[in-house]
């Protein structure tokens, strides 16, 4: 159990990753082949290799902090199959909140934009990962596993087995799983909507592995076969520049602090929504769908969502420009 800890499952994985994202490739020219588009595909493999490249220089940084934290365990967990069942599951829970945070606070958001930023919805698309996740500093969110007492290979092996995971649902080559399955499963289907941009899909479906976070803390909505999902951000970026595509958050954020007129301003637009503004002339997800909603019940189409189904039960007119996977390039 030891030595299984000190593995890294990714690595492992990626020829395995290779493979299906080609086997999809001829599926998609067989059957549709807007699905992939060649510069895209190829910018999204670049951007995966960027990623594992910035992973290896700020890696460190990471493990010495966790190190340090478990210094101070509260208990000595041992190597045992419960145990990595248990951290598994506390792991992912972990997990929701870091991708939460990283849609809702817009330094968080400036680091992951990247992952979404592709308007196609694929394999490759999963390998589309952030060169400056490190600095997000979203990663404090899963400290307190440390503090309990897992040790932090079995943290990082099972944070591998999770991003593995996670790397299938990046499809539309699968339809929907069995009703069980989807349940309790993160799925193709609950991750197309949070990749897509319609006001309806916004800042939804956080899941890494069990969607069942999302359908406890609100956040869950399911896709409906009469809306297909838009993908990318609301203002996309125009460009295959992968410095563009891994940094424009970044410079969007200096250029918002530098101009902005007190420090109280300077400060928001850090910890802020994407695309929140000090004069109120941005939009940030939640004005998205407020106008949305007000929308749809003018035209008596709107039908009040269950706690459930978090608005599945209503239908998403257009978009407006510059919003929460908007301005700020959300």
């Amino acid at each position: 159990m030891r030595n299984l800890a000190n593995l890294s499952p990714v690595d492992y994985a990626v020829p395995g990753f290779v493979l299906l994202v080609l086997a999809e490739i001829v599926v998609a020219r067989l059957r549709d082949r807007s699905r992939y588009e060649s510069k895209d595909t190829l910018t999204s493999l670049a951007l995966g290799l960027g990623s594992t490249i910035a992973g290896i220089l700020t890696g460190g940084m990471f493990v010495a902090i966790a190190l340090w934290v478990y210094q101070f365990r509260l208990f000595e967990i041992g190597y045992t199959w419960w145990a990595f069942l248990i951290v598994f599951v506390l792991d992912d829970f972990g997990y929701y909140w870091v991708h939460r945070a990283g849609h809702r606070i817009r330094w968080a958001w400036a680091a992951h934009v990247i992952h979404h930023s592709s308007q196609h919805y694929n394999l490759s698309t999963a390998l589309r990962q952030t060169w400056t996740g490190f600095f997000g500093a979203t990663f404090i969110l899963k400290l307190p596993l440390f503090l309990i007492g897992f040790p932090v290979p079995m943290v990082a092996f099972v944070g591998g087995i999770n991003l593995i995971y996670q790397f299938w649902i990046h499809t539309e080559v699968i339809g929907r799983m069995p009703r069980w399955f989807e349940a309790v499963m993160n799925t193709p289907s609950h991750h197309r909507v949070h990749h897509a941009t319609n006001p309806r899909y916004l800042d939804m479906n956080y899941a890494g592995v069990f969607i069942v976070w999302d359908k406890m803390f609100g956040t869950f909505t399911p896709e409906l076969d009469e809306e297909k999902p838009r993908y990318g951000i609301v203002k996309n970026l125009g460009s295959f520049n992968l410095v563009w595509a891994a940094f424009h958050e970044w410079v969007g954020i200096a250029k918002d602090v530098w101009a902005a007129p007190t420090l109280r301003a300077k400060l928001n637009y850090m910890i802020k929504p994407p695309g929140w503004s000090h004069d109120g002339s941005r939009e940030t997800s939640e004005s998205i769908k407020e106008l949305w909603e007000q929308r749809e019940r003018e035209k008596g189409a709107w039908n009040k969502p269950t706690s459930s189904s978090s608005g599945a039960d209503r239908a998403a007119p257009p978009p407006r420009a510059g919003s929460a996977k908007a301005a700020a390039t959300r």
